[in-house]
């Protein structure tokens, strides 16, 4: 099979590529936030910048059912030619986001007095930390909104979309954030504020995308009917699903951090970097599972089964590939990676002792963001669901099967967690494939 010059790997690239560019500016969002309060005179903006990141992404990531609900249905719709559906989707989607995030604001109050001790935020952290939240959280009707419009986007096979946006909210959010703080020194509400500013800006340049490329479906949109039906019994079910499977891969990731806590800060500290090397890994795969969900929801859609099998096929062949290249580039240069990261010489000789577990990580974990994106498009998601529970329920037997708890059965219980994944998910599809044509 040649990687490069088929016509179904040149669509795969064509979706895969701008989703991996998207998934890499997430982080520089952060980075940015940090690298700019990081120059002001107390060291208690970076911990408030810190807390409320991971504040919020506990909020937000509940709500990823948002962009891959979408993603599924819109690009089954897509596949079956059926514009008005197309349209309902992306106003479904729209709608829910609407009342999550009003809900969101109205309990902000509730939500800081509970979030904050749970997070060990006091004193001038705390105190930064709660000024920083006050102004993010009016960015959540953003923040929802775009989910809907990258999870359209990539069902209706335009994954560039999404990275355009991507790259010019991190553009605003830089230059917003420098003159707040800086030229009018709002220090970290200056912060805050450029978020939520380039997020309501992202939403305004989804709309006009949407506008110069979409605007032909706009006859086909009628209010009546939008939330009856099967179709939206179908949106909400797969929804549910994608919700509480997301609950599950929080629980086992907020677990396998507080584990590593237990054992004292310099485990914590490996962790935390070798996690890194998982997480750049994820952003690959995760651009290949995109492809997947517009891919596979195209073909379920036109009723190809034919086509499903070979993309399925070459999905695979380029996360084989991938994983042995990314086991190759660890092997080689990960210690140097890790050097990079910290100068603190005893986190790095005791990451030496795990390193190996890392190694393991891409031919363990690549088969469970390929099935994610593929049930995503084929909206299988009782199938992800079942195959996260089985996958939760075995990471947590290894754990606590295993005498001693140590850092080496924390590892051991997530790469069988991540293959357990990857393997429920390919027996649920080899049974179940015919099944997907006869909804």
């Amino acid at each position: 099979m040649n990687l490069f010059t088929s016509k179904i790997n040149r669509g795969i690239l064509r979706l895969a590529l701008p989703s991996i560019v998207s998934n890499i500016t997430i982080p520089l969002l952060g980075l940015v936030d940090v690298a700019i309060v990081g120059h002001l005179e107390s060291v208690a903006y970076i911990g408030a910048i810190a807390v409320g990141g991971v504040l919020f992404n506990l909020i937000y990531w509940n709500f990823g059912f948002l962009r891959m609900g979408t993603s599924g249905l819109t690009s089954q719709a897509y596949g079956r030619g059926d514009e008005r559906e197309m349209v309902r989707v992306l106003a479904r989607a729209l709608g829910v986001a609407a009342v999550f995030s009003l809900a969101i604001i109205l309990l902000q109050y509730p939500l800081e007095r509970v979030a904050f001790p749970l997070l060990n935020a006091g004193g001038e952290v705390g105190e930064q930390a709660a000024r920083y939240f006050r102004v993010c959280i009016w960015g959540a009707p953003a923040v929802l909104g775009l989910y809907c419009f990258k999870g359209w986007f990539i069902g209706m096979q335009n994954s560039r979309f999404p990275m355009f946006i991507a790259i010019a909210v991190n553009g605003i959010n830089i230059a917003c954030s420098l003159c707040f703080v800086y030229l009018f020194g709002m220090k970290v509400e200056g912060v805050a504020l450029g978020t939520v500013i380039a997020q309501y800006a992202g939403v305004a340049m989804a709309v006009i995308l949407w506008r110069g490329k979409y605007a032909f479906l706009r006859g086909q949109f009628v209010v009546r009917g939008c939330f009856r039906g099967m179709e939206t019994r179908r949106f909400f079910a797969m929804n549910r699903d994608i919700f509480l499977r997301t609950m599950c891969l929080i629980a086992v990731t907020t677990f396998f951090t507080s584990a590593g806590t237990r054992q004292g800060e310099i485990v914590l500290a490996v962790n935390t970097l070798l996690m890194q090397l998982f997480t750049l890994f994820s952003y690959i795969m995760d651009g290949f599972a995109y492809a997947a969900e517009a891919l596979v929801g195209r073909h379920v859609g036109a009723r190809d089964p034919e086509r499903l099998r070979r993309t399925v096929r070459h999905l695979f062949g380029w996360g084989a590939a991938l994983s042995a290249l990314f086991t190759l580039l660890y092997a080689a240069g990960g210690g140097l990676f890790l050097e990079l990261l910290t100068g603190n010489r005893e986190v790095t000789r005791a990451a030496g002792e795990y390193f190996y577990w890392v190694l393991a990580i891409p031919f363990a974990g690549f088969a469970a963001f390929l099935w994610d994106g593929i049930l995503i498009g084929a909206t299988a998601t009782r199938w992800m669901l079942w195959a996260m529970l089985v996958a939760v329920g075995g990471f947590f037997l290894v754990y606590y099967g295993i005498p001693g708890g140590s850092n080496h059965v924390l590892w051991l219980a997530f790469i069988v967690y991540l293959a357990l994944r990857g393997g429920m998910q390919t027996l649920f599809f080899a049974r179940g494939r015919r099944s997907l044509f006869e909804r």
